[in-house]
């Protein structure tokens, strides 16, 4: 990644159409062997939940880690339609490093599009992104959190702003450079909005809590803020009048998360079939002279799981640059898109667990892994039932009633 213009904000440039043809080029040239590390290590990480530092640095080695930052910033500018194409390949890699970069790639993305951090605020992202991995996060979740309000609390300090609270699932706590908190303000009128970090900032404790069943390596601890300062000038989405184009930039951060993430699951999805067709090919029963993969049933239970992932494969990587095209129907349909994509994805490791009985649930063998990350991939979407809501509502809207 090239030197960040001077001071100039989005507003101040044409953002070219495209990502950079070389810079692409390059990363995705390096992609095998950032894949091939990350499958080798994943294992260890997962087992002992140690954060994947080795793989976090191969990936910003590749550039992959900044893919996304504008061509006016001196990156490769990358489109949804390239970013989900990377994602599921690492994917197939390690879930947790996948999902890792797919935050940080997201707000880059969203600053190329539509700006919101200062000037000063991203060249320094940036600055640190060209000596090393720089991890980046929204933390919302907190515990407790019924209405939606965060609980976390913005306090006046002379010219800048104390942070207090506790934040919950923070994916990546221990290795973030920066920290995108949501907060409301103490004021007789409270004011909700995003508040930047510096990770190492005085007064964040990272508590380890995170112990779930997948993407162990992920560390999604909570990180607790105890009168964290943050200057005016990174405190976010606090103005009186809502922005008129807020809405419609929301609506495309949701796509560009759906589809990211979907693709990611789809990857791990492939590695799980990828498993299955070398067992098939080698296992051979005490009652058998050849492999189970002869067998017609196999054969066919193998063709449904593959026709599941094109199915989806197809879906999210026909949707994406049409996203990218800022097609209206296209943007409107990310969240069944990645509905469907994620429930292929669950359904075509869960199949390939079921064909292969005990050895598919070996902690010897990485298809009982796969299986924990795609389940465990559900927390990054919205519940099914209010995206089906969703969607229902919007049909009744586009297709009128009679009489």
């Amino acid at each position: 990644m090239t030197t960040t213009p001077a001071d100039q904000s989005p507003a101040d440039l044409p953002a070219p159409a495209g990502g950079d043809p070389a810079l692409l080029a390059e990363a995705f040239a390096r992609l095998p062997r950032v894949v091939d590390l990350l499958a080798a290590r994943a294992e260890e990480h997962d087992r002992d939940a140690t954060f994947p530092y080795q793989g976090i640095e191969a990936a910003h080695e590749a550039g992959l880690l900044t893919l996304t930052v504008g061509r006016r910033f001196g990156g490769a500018g990358a489109s949804l339609a390239e970013t989900v194409r990377v994602l599921a390949q690492l994917g197939r890699g390690d879930a947790s490093v996948a999902v890792l970069t797919a935050f940080t790639l997201l707000q880059h993305a969203e600053q190329a599009r539509a700006g919101g951090w200062p000037t000063a605020g991203y060249r320094r992202l940036l600055t640190e992104s060209r000596r090393g991995p720089a991890l980046v996060n929204t933390l919302r979740a907190e515990p407790g959190q019924p209405t939606g309000v965060p609980n976390t609390v913005a306090r006046r300090d002379g010219d800048g702003w104390l942070l207090t609270g506790r934040k919950t699932y923070c994916t990546g706590a221990e290795a973030l450079a920066w920290m995108a908190v949501t907060a409301r303000t103490d004021e007789p009128a409270p004011r909700v909005g995003t508040f930047l970090v510096r990770g190492d900032s005085a007064g964040i404790e990272v508590d380890p809590t995170w112990d779930q069943l997948g993407l162990r390596a992920s560390a999604g601890h909570d990180v607790v803020l105890d009168a964290v300062r943050v200057p005016s000038e990174l405190a976010l989405g606090l103005g009186n009048r809502e922005n008129p184009g807020a809405r419609e930039a929301a609506v495309l951060t949701r796509a560009w998360h759906d589809l990211a993430l979907a693709a990611v699951y789809l990857g791990v999805a492939r590695s799980a079939q990828e498993w299955l067709v070398r067992f098939l090919n080698q296992r051979t029963p005490a009652n058998l002279t050849e492999p189970l993969g002869i067998l017609p049933r196999y054969r066919t239970a193998l063709g449904e799981i593959e026709a599941l992932l094109i199915g989806a494969e197809e879906l999210v990587h026909g949707l994406a640059p049409r996203v990218d095209r800022a097609e209206p129907d296209a943007v409107a349909r990310t969240g069944p898109a990645q509905l469907l994509a994620s429930r292929a994805a669950v359904s075509a490791v869960q199949q390939a667990v079921a064909l292969t009985g005990n050895p598919g649930l070996s902690r010897r063998h990485p298809l009982e892994r796969y299986l924990r990350d795609v389940l465990s991939g559900r927390v990054h979407f919205a519940a099914d039932d209010a995206v089906l809501e969703a969607t229902g509502r919007a049909a009744l809207e586009r297709i009128p009633g009679r009489g």
